[in-house]
C-alpha cells in the first residue's frame, strides 16, 4: 500500500509524494514514523497514519529531453489510520503497487498509481478535500510543483473512504 500525498518539496525526491515510497510524510520523517494531519486537511478530524514494512523496488529513468520518471513497485506498506478525536482505528495490510511519477523538464508532474494506494486530497486540491481514500485500481494525478496542488485526471477501480470508516 502506498500513501500518496506531499507535504514539502523535499518529499518530491523521495517520492515525490509524500514521496512515492511506501508512504510519504514530512521531509526528514523516518519511514516508520507516524504522520499526523490536522483536522480539515486529510479528514474532518485529526488523522494519524502509521506506516510499517513495505519492501519496494525503486527505479529512475532519465530521458534526453530532460524528463525523469520514477517507478516504485512492490508489496506496499502496512498502514494504521487513527481518528485522533475518537480513537477509532482502521488497518490495512500491504498489497501490491506499481506507481509511476513523471517530472517533465518544464516542471510539471504526473503520478500514475496502480494497485492498492491511499490518496489524500487536501482542501486546495481538485477535487477539494479533505479526503483520504483507498483506491484499488488506477488513479492519474497532475501535480503543480509550485503549489503542490493535486488535480485528479482519472480514477478507475474500487474505492474505500477511510475518513468515513473512522467515524
Amino acid at each position: 500500500m502506498t500513501v500518496c500525498r506531499r507535504t514539502s518539496l523535499a518529499s518530491l525526491g523521495v517520492l515525490f509524494l509524500f514521496a512515492f515510497a511506501p508512504a510519504v510524510g514530512p521531509a526528514g520523517a523516518a519511514p516508520d514514523t507516524p504522520v499526523t494531519y490536522d483536522a480539515g486537511t486529510a479528514c474532518s478530524f485529526p488523522l494519524q497514519v502509521e506506516v510499517t514494512g513495505g519492501p519496494q523496488v525503486n527505479r529512475t529513468f532519465e530521458a534526453a529531453e530532460g524528463s525523469v520518471r520514477f517507478l516504485t513497485a512492490g508489496k506496499g506498506s502496512d498502514l494504521v489510520f487513527t481518528n485522533l478525536t475518537s480513537g477509532a482505528t482502521y488497518t490495512l495490510s500491504g498489497n501490491g503497487v506499481a506507481n509511476w511519477q513523471r517530472i517533465d523538464a518544464s516542471g510539471s508532474a504526473r503520478f500514475t498509481l496502480t494497485g492498492h494506494n491511499i490518496v489524500i486530497y487536501f482542501p486546495t486540491d481538485d477535487p477539494a478535500g479533505p479526503s483520504t481514500t483507498l483506491v484499488v485500481g488506477r488513479e492519474d494525478i497532475a501535480v503543480d510543483l509550485t503549489t503542490f496542488q493535486f488535480t485528479r485526471l482519472s480514477r478507475t477501480g474500487k474505492t474505500t473512504d477511510i475518513c468515513a470508516a473512522l467515524t
